[in-house]
């Protein structure tokens, strides 16, 4: 009897399965990620685009506005005023947590201390609690008799103390600061992974070469550590662009509209005002925004065409 042996199991037998069949499998797991992607991002997205063409306070029935309501996110002095003070925000957030989570990655990529676990978990810290706890902590911090103003007085600094965040010029630069607190715990995280997968080798053969720190920063750790930039500078600008919870707690948009951002107009005019087509525009606004810089980083950091 002959057994047949060596030779190929016909399609669509077991062990054998028919061309394209994996693929299909594939398709099939990725499918209902893609409905609930679909159902909770695309719809709301696309369903807010289109309310974002009307006049609508969100009870009677709305009129087709077009593109008014995008002519007046561009033209209204308020509205112009709140993106301002995101650009600022993304200094806070984005730009100075990360180079100071430069300099610290740079001190210890010459000289590995110990601890580096416990030191990573205190950074990180500020990511995992509750805003409405960063909120209250820092309202406290920033009071009259609270330690910034205590160590001011302490110091002999007595003159410069104030209520900052009622102060109409350094409302939003102190509720940056609260963002740079938060934020270099994340860069910080990032870096320090980044550059643990540079070889020692490299920073070992700059020294021999003699390069000092700034030197060693910029010929191997600045380099090593471009994607991990890109990750961290996409995140942070997120951060601040999206910023609400952390200017509703503090400030309220306060004093005045010296703390008023984007996503906080958006809630002011859905709720406060009864304006929500125009809410829409500015919420459509900035997930574009979020878009074009998440992209310029990538290209930029990155140099991805």
């Amino acid at each position: 009897m002959r057994l047949g042996v060596g030779r190929p199991a016909p399609a669509g037998r077991a062990g054998a399965p028919p061309p394209g069949e994996p693929r299909r499998i594939g398709y099939l797991y990725v499918l209902p990620a893609l409905v609930i992607y679909a159902l909770f991002l695309l719809w709301p997205l696309l369903h807010g685009a289109w309310l974002s063409l009307f006049h609508w306070d969100g009870l009677t029935v709305g009129t087709w506005a077009g593109l008014g309501n995008y002519r007046q996110t561009i033209s209204d002095p308020q509205l112009r005023g709140a993106f301002g003070h995101a650009v600022v925000l993304l200094f806070f957030y984005a730009i100075l947590p990360c180079c100071i989570a430069f300099v610290l990655v740079a001190a210890m990529s010459r000289s590995r201390p110990r601890g580096m676990t416990f030191f990573r978990t205190v950074l990180f810290l500020p990511q995992v609690v509750a805003m409405v706890a960063v909120a209250v902590a820092w309202q406290w911090i920033y009071s009259a008799h609270g330690p910034v103003n205590g160590t001011l007085r302490l110091i002999g600094l007595g003159g410069l103390a104030r209520g900052w965040l009622g102060d109409f010029t350094w409302a939003l630069p102190s509720v940056g600061l609260i963002g740079t607190w938060a934020e270099i715990g994340l860069a910080m995280v990032l870096f320090l992974a980044g550059v643990q997968k540079i070889p020692q080798e490299l920073y070992e053969a700059a020294r021999v070469d003699g390069a000092g720190a700034v030197a060693e920063f910029f010929a191997v750790t600045l380099p090593g550590l471009r994607r991990e930039l890109a990750v961290a500078l996409t995140l942070t600008t997120i951060a601040a662009l999206r910023n609400f919870d952390l200017i509703y707690l503090t400030t309220g948009g306060g004093p005045g509209d010296a703390t008023k951002v984007p996503a906080y107009e958006v809630y002011n005019r859905t709720f406060n005002t009864g304006e929500v087509g125009l809410a829409c525009a500015i919420g459509i606004t900035i997930a574009i925004i979020v878009f074009a810089v998440t992209a310029g980083v990538g290209r930029l950091v990155e140099g991805r065409a």
